[in-house]
């Protein structure tokens, strides 16, 4: 049985306050008192709430695409399998998207992620990682990105499966050759 860890719990605390109130009005008191901590050890493990949330979609994202490094799934089905987990987590997302004032950096933070998750799936699947597939990539993430916040909002009603077609739709040649 695995164990969660002191960040595990410090997340699943932040997560369980988030469904009932906006992310502004959650102070780090409120995280630590919830799973009774103290604010030492959440300072030990993350610099603020956006570091926990940043950590936190990481490691969702992370188990995502681990699956398709160990070749348990392909590119596409990782593709559906992300459009899911956003569907699934829509309310909380949409609360860090609406109520934070650290919305660019949760934006940044998502585009990195996912371009570090990218380029490590380009080096696995042997495609070059010079400097035009670097931006090729940055800038398909960085509209991928862009798509799934406006999807959080509310500004296109489409199913989970619609959305994680448009991403397979946007993929540039230059990267789809070793992807797809």
């Amino acid at each position: 049985m695995k164990r969660k860890t002191t960040k595990e719990l410090l997340v699943e605390s932040f997560r369980e306050l988030a469904q009932n109130r906006t992310i502004d009005k959650i102070t780090i008191k409120d995280i630590v008192d919830n799973c009774e901590y103290s604010s030492a050890t959440f300072y030990r493990h993350f610099k603020d709430k956006y570091d926990l949330i940043a950590w936190a979609y990481s490691q969702d994202i992370e188990i995502v695409i681990s699956k398709v490094i160990q070749a348990e799934k392909s590119w596409k089905e990782s593709l559906f399998e992300t459009a899911k987990y956003y569907s699934e987590h829509k309310e909380y997302l949409e609360n860090l998207l609406l109520h934070t004032s650290g919305y660019d950096a949760f934006v940044l933070n998502m585009t990195e992620i996912n371009y570090k998750a990218l380029m490590k799936m380009m080096v696995k699947a042997g495609g070059p990682v010079d400097d035009e597939m670097k931006m090729v990539i940055r800038i398909y993430v960085s509209g991928t990105v862009c798509l799934t916040c406006e999807w959080i909002l509310g500004r296109y009603k489409v199913s989970p499966e619609s959305l994680a077609q448009a991403y397979i739709q946007a993929i540039p040649e230059l990267i789809g050759k070793y992807l797809c």
